[in-house]
């Protein structure tokens, strides 16, 4: 729902349509990029200076999926905003693509990759300036991995190096690595239909520390901070469990932390647990697209 503009006076008019024309630029320098062929329309202005825009053909994009790495996709959750018919922008940053300003869409998903939220890269500096954005403008915002990291630095949390390394599906000491949700995790609609251990898959050497205002849904036995809740709608989670099997195979034959654990026994571990993990997965994905309002 749009937030209700107030009335400007002749002069509050003046600079905000100066204002707002720069920043329709910039988004239909993003329109272009992912082949749009219409401008963004500012809609309203909020008494706190947000902006809302239409998008497209005169609406509002809804969601807008940002990859860190370009084998790192959303998997599992293309196919539910496949099937759901949600319009969706698909950025791949390392491939070049500029992050786009969020204030036009309904939601927001960042998923892993190499990098660390602690990198001073231009890439890492503009990343983390458009997550604040999302959060000052309260876009449910999804945090996978890398994309969970970013969202604790944007918003005055710490990342740093994890105790321990965790990768694959089985943890340091060769157990299965799972989540336990808090008291709050159970409340939570994130987590709701989800039972109180969640099976998951790790690829991360990073972990965060929380601020006082930030909530604690899931911990583990390696990492303590799972699964985090970040304001009203912003959620961060440390694990994957986006994963399909084609592209599990393809991170097994490339990602450096994965060779070593081989394709063959990934994907043997993959398929013993893969209706609960896909199960998991699913029901997530689409606890977040129903609090986005997108389901």
């Amino acid at each position: 729902m749009l937030k209700q503009p107030e009335a400007p006076d002749t002069a509050e008019r003046s600079s905000t349509a100066s204002a707002a024309a720069g920043e329709i630029a910039l988004l239909a320098d993003r329109a272009n990029h992912v082949g749009a062929t219409e401008d963004f329309v500012l809609v309203a202005t909020g008494k706190d200076g947000s902006r809302f825009y239409s998008g497209p053909l005169g609406q509002t994009h809804q969601l807008l999926i940002v990859k860190n790495i370009t084998r790192e996709g959303p998997g599992m959750l293309e196919q539910i905003v496949n099937e759901a018919g949600i319009s969706t922008d698909i950025i791949d940053l390392h491939a070049g693509d500029a992050f786009p300003n969020p204030l036009g869409y309904k939601a927001v998903v960042v998923l892993g990759g190499p990098d660390s939220a602690n990198d001073t890269t231009p890439k890492m500096a503009k990343e983390l300036e458009q997550i604040r954005a999302a959060l000052d403008a309260d876009i449910p915002y999804l945090g996978i991995c890398l994309g969970m990291q970013t969202l604790i630095k944007a918003a005055g949390g710490q990342v740093l190096k994890a105790p321990q390394k965790e990768v694959g599906f089985l943890g340091p000491d060769g157990v299965q690595s799972t989540i336990e949700l808090t008291d709050a995790g159970k409340k939570d609609p994130l987590l709701a239909g989800l039972g109180d251990s969640l099976t998951v898959f790790h690829l991360h050497g990073e972990t965060v520390t929380l601020t006082d205002n930030m909530g604690l849904l899931g911990t583990g036995k390696f990492c303590q901070n799972q699964i985090v809740k970040v304001a009203g709608n912003a959620y961060g989670i440390q694990s994957h469990f986006e994963l399909t099997e084609d592209m599990l195979g393809e991170w097994a034959r490339n990602d450096p932390d994965l060779l070593p654990i081989g394709e063959e026994a990934l994907l043997a571990s993959y398929r013993e647990i893969k209706q609960a993990y896909t199960n998991i997965g699913q029901t997530l994905l689409r606890n977040f697209l129903k609090i986005a309002g997108l389901l």
